[in-house]
């Protein structure tokens, strides 16, 4: 297969933006108000943010809840968890592990065990592996950052009394995110000296960045209902199925379990994951050897060594996520180009 241009194959580190949120954005721009001011000018900008809570709202099914902006996911995991005296498990994003006590059970598929679920933190879906929880009644937060835009999830009937959330994962703008919180439950602000959020979060409002979270949640939930994302797994799995023909040893972590349907982690015992990354980016290829928040850092997949992988396997992961606009072709192609570098790999330790 000939080569062609560069493939992002990288979506669950973040999405390409999205041209709504881009329009929105850039209408934004021309709005000069404070939403806190009480004028006209003001009053525009606060009706670009009440407009974008909606959206938010409407896309994760929280319609009554309070969405309260922030400038991440992982601002919101620090509001949501601080000082709670949570749990969690080895496989949670670093964001939430900074703030709870690692004690809750793992399996070999991911699926994690929550004993107390009124103090305890449950992802929705790992960012590594793609791998789905079942979320109890009752629990204190999750985070569906990850879930959020690619599967038709409610936070209203997920269980939760709050959730993280971040636009940069659906195809907004990086540096905003939002903390769900069912009406009525108690929040600290962690970000003091101001009223905005409903008092929970200090600061003047992102007022372009949230117009274009807004937007492009609504656009993701259009792709929800076109189907977009089934047809996405049907290519991941021609991705999966054509590196299993071809690489025999090669282990698809969490794949007897439900996953993301754009998320594939690849093992290869021995072949680091870094160098896999760097030598896929060379040949074209935008892809990660684990969350984007710890990369850099040449060691074990944390989330693999909690799923019971020795430490030369997790160090051997990589992770291909795919986005909407990934075709057939393009998996196959970037098929052919890993299995080939693996087949130099096998040489070389031979």
């Amino acid at each position: 297969m000939p080569a062609g241009p560069r493939l992002y194959l990288d979506h669950n580190a973040t999405a390409p933006l999205r041209p709504e949120a881009r329009a929105a954005m850039i209408a934004a721009m021309d709005v000069v108000g404070n939403p806190s001011s009480v004028h006209a000018e003001g009053r525009a900008a606060k009706a670009l943010v009440e407009k974008a809570r909606a959206q938010v709202a409407a896309t994760f099914g929280a319609e009554g809840a309070d969405v309260i902006f922030t400038s991440s996911a992982t601002e919101a995991a620090a509001l949501a968890c601080a000082g709670r005296g949570l749990h969690g498990a080895g496989v949670e994003h670093d964001a939430v592990r900074a703030w709870v006590e690692e004690d809750l059970a793992v399996d070999a598929q991911g699926r994690v065990a929550v004993t107390d679920p009124a103090r305890s933190v449950l992802q929705m879906a790992n960012s590594e592996t793609g791998v789905l929880q079942a979320l109890p009644e009752g629990l204190a937060v999750t985070d569906a950052t990850q879930a959020f835009g690619k599967l038709p999830v409610a936070f209203n009937w997920c269980g939760a009394q709050m959730a993280l959330i971040s636009a940069h994962k659906l195809g907004g703008p990086k540096g905003v995110g939002a903390l769900v919180v069912r009406r009525g439950t108690d929040i600290a602000a962690r970000i003091r000296g101001g009223g905005q959020e409903m008092g929970r979060r200090a600061g003047t409002e992102n007022v372009i960045g949230i117009a274009g979270f807004g937007a492009a949640a609504e656009a993701a939930a259009r792709d929800l209902a076109d189907g977009v994302w089934a047809r996405v797994e049907e290519v991941r799995n021609i991705l999966e199925t054509s590196i299993a023909a071809a690489v025999k040893q090669t282990i698809f972590v969490g794949n007897d379990a439900p996953r993301l349907p754009n998320t594939s982690c690849l093992v290869t015992p021995g072949w680091k994951g870094e160098t896999q990354v760097m030598q896929m980016d060379l040949a074209g290829f935008a892809i990660s050897a684990g969350s984007a928040c710890s990369s850099g850092k040449v060691r074990a997949s944390r989330v693999l060594t909690a799923m019971g992988y020795d430490e030369v396997t997790a160090a051997s992961a990589i992770r291909v996520s795919l986005g909407p606009n990934v075709t057939e072709e393009n998996v196959l192609r970037f098929a052919e180009a890993w299995c080939a570098k693996e087949k130099k790999h096998r040489a070389r330790a031979a």
